[in-house]
């Protein structure tokens, strides 16, 4: 005669083996690429361009103390710069296809614009090596750094306004 936990043991197997199928079935099917991209949302629209312009807040802010401490001043400003960039471009990845057709001559622009600021960089270098004093050189990159950020971040403005970006 069984006892009854040989029974239980003998009903339950098949139905747990039936439960760990389904179970591992959905599993690899969640880790199954998907084919499209996920959606957009305004909020992560809205995130994003928030962090763009935090990021121009933070390389501006550092304008302002790098120019007291050159030799660590520089790799600093090309960190922020570089962020600001990054976090630019991960705005774009938010974008419905939409607005980035509605808004390639202004993302151009902008691409543009950023590639001109990253020339003070360039600018500073050349100084220096023609003899400028390192402390004129980064307070002269510093100024120009400032200021074609925060011309940048105004048209970056104009443009998610234009764009909806957030809406």
């Amino acid at each position: 005669m069984k006892t009854i936990t040989q029974r239980f043991v003998r009903l339950t197997a098949p139905g747990l083996l039936v439960g760990l199928g389904v179970l591992c079935a959905s599993l690899v099917r969640a880790q199954a690429p998907w084919p499209f991209a996920a959606p957009t949302t305004p909020m992560a629209q809205l995130n994003s361009k928030n962090l763009v312009l935090n990021q121009v807040n933070w390389l501006q802010n550092a304008t302002r103390t790098a120019s007291s401490q050159p030799n660590n001043g520089y790799g600093l400003l090309v960190q922020q710069f570089q962020a600001v960039r990054s976090q630019y471009a991960g705005l774009k990845s938010t974008l419905t296809p939409q607005q980035l057709a509605a808004g390639a001559n202004q993302f151009a622009e902008l691409d543009a614009g950023l590639d001109i600021v990253q020339e003070a960089f360039t600018d500073y270098q050349t100084a220096v090596a023609n003899g400028q004093s390192i402390y004129t050189a980064m307070a002269n990159m510093c100024r120009v750094l400032n200021e074609a950020m925060g011309v940048w971040a105004q048209e970056f403005k104009r443009d998610c306004r234009q764009l909806q970006v957030g809406w």
